[in-house]
């Protein structure tokens, strides 16, 4: 179950960074006021939103429906961990630290 949401969770990145990408700028759509942005859309000139706009919000429901799914069942304390369940202390060292060192005081020359 995971190993599919993995998938489906890489290839939904990868589809949005895409579709992103592939969208026209704000800068572009004032050529639609001349008729050049009317085939983007599905409603015609003033129905809804674009086409690659849909798209893109439910390639990003989908996006964070797998986000918030795989933080779910990576985060029940049923998932394996690396870690021991135990630690111990480590073993008490047989040499002591060797005493800091002063350095002799300076002879007055007269």
């Amino acid at each position: 179950m995971t190993a599919f949401l993995i998938f489906l969770h890489v290839v939904v990145c990868i589809a949005l960074i895409v579709i992103v990408l592939l969208q026209m700028g704000k800068g572009a759509e004032v050529g639609a006021s001349f008729g050049a942005g009317s085939s983007q859309t599905i409603f015609g000139a003033r129905g809804g939103g674009s086409f690659m706009g849909k798209v893109t919000a439910g390639a990003a429901t989908i996006f964070m429906l797998t986000s918030l799914a795989l933080a779910y069942f990576y985060g029940s304390p049923a998932s394996q961990t690396i870690m021991p369940s135990s630690v111990t202390a480590p073993a008490p060292s047989s040499q002591a630290p060797a005493a800091p060192t002063v350095p002799a005081p300076a002879e007055e020359k007269k």
